[in-house]
């Protein structure tokens, strides 16, 4: 049986516009509630929609993957095509090959070294290079074989890429080890192992040749030459001034210490002659090894004849003191007038010089201290040698005694013969006691004495002799006095007055009793 709903026909219009509009149904809370229920349904809907039209599809992400799976295998498929292939595999067979022949060979060039070249070198740097070299005996005829195996590649036509990357980095390792072993300064060091293994890293990867073009690039005019043709220096010009000057330096110190080796060597030469030829050396031979260097990059000097005068007149009154100093240091070791192992006394210091440099001289105190005394200070305020033409010097020890003393001539003697039982004192010239006044409370005399040895001190002998007086004075029964006044009141109140005569009465009864 099927049901079947009977619709009703809405009236018409012309009935209803005869008809009361009947008045709205009254408004039901349930309804409200479940209308407000709907709306939040529908905005948390729409709210997921829109955080998922925001995320990324699954097709670009994967569009992203396989990009990257491409990517990496063209990069493998290159990697292959120029590594895995037959010349490669020769180098590569060649590198592995040459380490066998080399280690037959080097431990026998290190023998023929050890035995033959490294007793016959001098020692120095000479013999810590042979030994250097006999040190890295494999590593180097590592890297001859490794050279004839390029050439004989290149005369074949064949690659060379990987053996030639493993020469370079060999030879940055043999150089980074022989300055260390040779030189033996943390510096130099550093500046082969910085200098060194970029070189090597640049030119394994087959980039210096760019690297070095970028630099020549990077230039900055510098003038003009006598025919009006722009000069410029590049960067590349300065790393090889720098390279050039490095190397030229390091000479130029091993010769000035070997010439002064020579120079010290000579007896005839007076200390202030031999010191002044060392302060020429150290100032000529790095100004020389820096023209050369400036030379060997092929630096157009004739460029700078205007722009070096403004920059030597700038420095020239930036650096007054130091000209100052440096002209002075000159000045004292060519008149004479302090030496190393001099005893001076300069204002508060107190020492021997013990070397004199282009800007300061050293004066080792006897606290052990180093004073370093600008040259143009010993100009201009004075200094005391106590050892310019002698060192034979006189110091002085004096002392008082009470006038109850009646034989001071004896006195005088005693004092002479005990000076002379300090080790320091020089019996030639003789000590001399000399009375020097009659004191308010005491006669003083002035014992003299003579050392050859100021360089040892002279505060301390001096304390020496006093002891020596002060035991002989007590030995003798010699009064030591202290200082006494006399005090005369012209005027005081009567009290202060009687208080003043009664001590005083009683005082001269207790010396009378």
């Amino acid at each position: 049986m099927q049901d079947t709903d009977t619709e009703e026909s809405p009236p018409s219009q012309e009935g209803q516009e005869g008809q009361e509009a009947p008045p709205p149904p009254a408004e039901d809370p349930a309804s409200d509630i479940g209308d407000a229920v709907d709306s939040a349904n529908q905005a948390v809907e729409d709210a997921g929609e829109a955080v998922q039209q925001s995320l990324p599809d699954e097709s670009v992400i994967e569009e992203s993957v396989e990009g990257l799976r491409d990517h990496l295998l063209s990069l493998w498929d290159g990697l292959q095509s120029q590594m895995l292939t037959l010349g490669v595999a020769i180098e590569a067979a060649i590198l592995i090959a040459a380490i066998v022949p080399a280690a037959f060979f080097g431990p026998r060039l290190r023998k023929l070294i050890q035995t033959q070249i490294a007793p016959r070198a001098p020692y120095g740097v000479l013999r810590r290079a042979a030994n250097a070299f006999a040190h890295l005996a494999t590593p180097i005829a590592l890297y001859v074989l490794l050279q004839a195996a390029v050439l004989g590649l290149q005369t074949a036509g064949s690659s060379t890429g990987l053996i030639s990357a493993g020469v370079s980095l060999l030879t940055a390792w043999i150089v980074i080890r022989l300055v260390t072993l040779v030189i033996r300064s943390p510096f130099w060091s550093r500046v082969a192992f910085y200098v060194a293994w970029p070189i090597a890293a640049l030119d394994a990867f087959g980039v210096l040749d760019d690297v070095v073009r970028q630099l020549q690039a990077f230039s900055f005019p510098i003038g003009e030459d006598e025919n009006g043709v722009e000069q410029t220096f590049s960067a590349l010009d300065f790393l090889r001034v720098l390279a050039v000057f490095g190397v030229l330096f390091w000479g130029a110190r091993f010769l000035n210490h070997l010439i002064q080796g020579r120079i010290n060597a000579i007896d005839e030469l007076t200390v202030s002659f031999k010191a002044l030829l060392s302060k020429i050396l150290n100032v000529l031979l790095p100004v020389v090894a820096l023209v050369v260097a400036l030379q060997v990059v092929g630096f157009p000097f004739g460029t700078l004849a205007i722009f070096g005068g403004a920059i030597g007149l700038g420095i020239g009154l930036g650096m007054q003191r130091t000209v100052s100093n440096f002209f002075a240091g000159f000045t004292l070791i060519a008149d004479k007038s302090i030496k190393p192992g001099d005893v001076i006394e300069i204002e508060d210091s107190y020492g021997w010089v013990t070397a004199m440099n282009a800007r300061y001289v050293t004066l080792r105190t006897r606290d052990g201290t180093a004073h370093l005394v600008p040259n143009d200070k010993f100009i201009e305020d004075g200094v005391v040698n106590w050892s310019h033409d002698d060192r034979v010097v006189r110091l002085h020890a004096p002392f008082g005694v009470s006038y109850s003393t009646q034989d001071v001539r004896g006195l005088a003697r005693a004092a002479e013969e005990r000076a002379l039982t300090i080790d320091r004192v020089l019996k030639s010239p003789s000590p001399r006691c000399n009375l020097m006044e009659f004191g308010d409370s005491s006669i003083n005399f002035d014992l003299r004495f003579w050392i050859n040895d100021p360089a040892n001190g002279s505060a301390n002998v001096r304390s020496d002799v006093l002891m020596a007086i002060w035991d002989m004075l007590h030995e003798m029964d010699i009064e030591i006095p202290f200082p006494q006044r006399d005090l005369h009141i012209k005027s005081a109140p009567d009290g202060l007055k009687m208080t003043v005569e009664s001590r005083g009465e009683a005082l001269s009864n207790s010396r009378e009793d």
